[in-house]
């Protein structure tokens, strides 16, 4: 009985000290700005990685028969309309596969504001796809019957209640709920945009899911490298965290494609009801025959592709509240003679920052990184398109690829400018590759220019042409534009306060286990009056600046809560040494 009140006692002063010790720092802001790098080392107590969860895990396995619906998930379409993704039938994987008809199986969106009580309806389309390989002993797969609906008339910051599968068949899915975005605005915003990337299906990745559902998002940000499916050989056993290295007689990059089924089961839970937008990463490549790469990636998932005038699932726009998004592929032609690059100049066109004064960008591989790993690797990405996005004064930019965390001072052409976008990687979501901990400017890390060749696009490593790494490859320093690097496992939560502040904060999966403060929290702030942009209306009265967590924790250690304070704790001691 003693140890138990010990034990309690103890964790009732942590709290307390932990509460004083929070209410005493003050969360930055990028106008503290630029910052003195920091490393923080991989916690040796820790692993590096786990392996994958198994088929038959309860959260992978399926769970519905015949042509009820399963692995259901949400997308958003514009400000009032939602598309909605599940999948019926059986998939087959063997050396002989036979397709199923999606013509058999309607798709079908019953909806309302009331549970129960659904009051207008949606068709959709539905497919399957084929994964083959004509190669002796290599097994093919083919898709269960996939559907995608996008039901309209939505209105804004409102819950509605759903299901779907096919009246005719009786086979419907259980109810599920989402809450609308506000519409584009200046003044609304979603609560909590979540950020993940390189999340695979390891325990690691349950962690980091359940942590991320625990910070409760209104929307995800799923920035590449999603299952890893790639890491095995068609017939399934153990994945590998090396592929070449375990089977290097593959005649080709193989996958098992039912751990795509795992991981749609594994996060229905949380995107049956909160909105997932994914970008393409390198690991959803997945080539086969005839030369047919992303089957899988470009036909289970919706994006809004022809709302945003893109057509095309690998880059795409949309808005959330006065923010807008946008998504590039790094895995399809960046160039600028190419169709993406005109896109994304007409997009960039076409924003109002009197509307929406926030632009987010995503997309896989980092242009800033000062990892080992990929280390340069998308230099001709960046020159292609760098000068456009900072042209535009594009705020933040979302990345994965590296398996670690690391936020950059504001930075252009590998320069510090402050009204260079704040560059993120959050390749840390859990991954079976394991987390990365090599440096590329500690020594004999640096990698030597034949290395971290990109699996799109050209090789333009160069040696830098000024500041402290004049003429080398490789800094000899953490790099001044690197503010903060990390290797853990973790998400991010972006909280846009108002037209010039949001509150962004990376959280380690170690926080989940215990009392530990976020891994690094920081204000973005923009300043549209110092940093002119080719934005219509790019020059809007800033917002006043927030009272940020901290601020409003101090002021409220008045006389009167300190002295209650103090009795806890005397209280928590007097409990404690009886």
């Amino acid at each position: 009985m003693g140890k138990i009140k010990i034990s309690a006692g103890f964790r009732i002063i942590l709290f307390v000290l932990g509460f004083i010790l929070v209410a005493a720092q003050k969360i930055p802001t990028t106008l503290d700005g630029p910052f003195q790098p920091v490393t923080q080392r991989f916690d040796s107590s820790l692993r590096l990685g786990s392996d994958d969860l198994p088929m038959d895990h309860p959260r992978l396995k399926r769970n519905v028969t015949g042509m009820f619906p399963e692995q259901i998930a949400l997308a958003l379409s514009t400000p009032t309309s939602m598309w909605i993704s599940w999948i019926t039938g059986d998939a087959q994987i063997g050396l002989n596969v036979a397709a199923l008809d999606p013509s058999t199986v309607a798709s079908e969106v019953w909806y309302g504001k009331e549970s129960g009580k659904y009051t207008m309806n949606k068709t959709g389309v539905s497919l399957v796809y084929n994964q083959l390989y004509p190669y002796e002993g290599l097994w093919n797969y083919t898709s269960g019957i996939i559907h995608h609906v996008r039901i309209e008339g939505l209105e804004p910051e409102t819950k509605y209640y759903y299901k779907c599968g096919d009246s005719s068949l009786a086979a419907a899915s259980e109810e599920f709920v989402f809450e609308t975005l506000p519409l584009p605005s200046p003044n609304n915003y979603p609560p909590r945009i979540a950020v993940v990337g390189d999340l695979g299906l390891t325990s690691n990745s349950s962690t980091t899911i359940d942590h991320l559902t625990s910070n409760d998002p209104s929307i995800i940000l799923m920035v590449g490298d999603l299952t890893y499916a790639n890491q095995y050989l068609t017939t399934g056993g153990k994945g590998a965290s090396c592929f070449s290295c375990q089977f290097p007689d593959a005649p080709i990059r193989e996958t098992y494609q039912p751990r795509w089924d795992g991981w749609r089961r594994f996060m229905e839970p949380l995107i049956s009801r909160v909105p997932m937008m994914v970008v393409e990463g390198n690991h959803e490549i997945e080539p086969q025959a005839a030369g047919v790469t992303f089957k899988s990636y470009l036909s289970r998932f919706s994006v809004p592709s022809n709302e945003s005038g893109s057509n095309s699932n690998f880059y795409y726009s949309f808005d959330a509240g006065g923010a807008h998004f946008i998504m590039l592929g790094a895995y399809t032609d960046y160039n600028q003679t190419g169709i993406q690059y005109a896109w994304l100049k007409d997009d960039l066109h076409k924003i109002d920052r009197s509307v929406t004064p926030w632009v987010v960008a995503a997309w896989h591989p980092p242009w800033y990184n000062s990892y080992s790993s990929h280390y340069q690797e998308f230099e001709c990405m960046r020159l292609q398109m760098e000068e456009l996005l900072y042209q535009y004064g594009i705020d933040i930019v979302f990345s994965g690829h590296v398996h670690a965390y690391e936020r950059m001072n504001r930075v252009y052409n590998h320069t510090l400018d402050p009204c260079g976008p704040v560059y993120i990687t959050v390749g840390d979501g859990g991954n079976i590759e394991k987390v990365e901990v090599d440096h590329a400017d500690e020594p004999g890390k640096c990698p030597s220019p034949g290395d971290n060749v990109p699996e799109f696009g050209g090789v333009c490593h160069l040696n830098f042409s000024s500041g402290p790494a004049k003429g080398q490859f490789c800094w000899d320093r953490q790099p001044e534009w690197s503010a903060y690097r990390e290797s853990s496992f973790g998400h991010g939560i972006l909280e846009v306060v108002n037209s010039t502040h949001a509150l962004w904060t990376w959280h380690r999966n170690q926080e989940i286990y215990g009392l530990n403060t976020p891994g690094d929290q920081i204000y973005i702030v923009r300043q549209p009056q110092l940093c002119s942009s080719a934005s219509k209306h790019s020059q809007i009265t800033p917002s006043p600046s927030p009272k940020d967590a901290a601020t409003q924790v101090q002021a409220s250690l008045s006389p009167g809560f300190m002295f209650s304070l103090f009795s806890l704790i005397c209280f928590s001691l007097q409990w404690l040494l009886t």
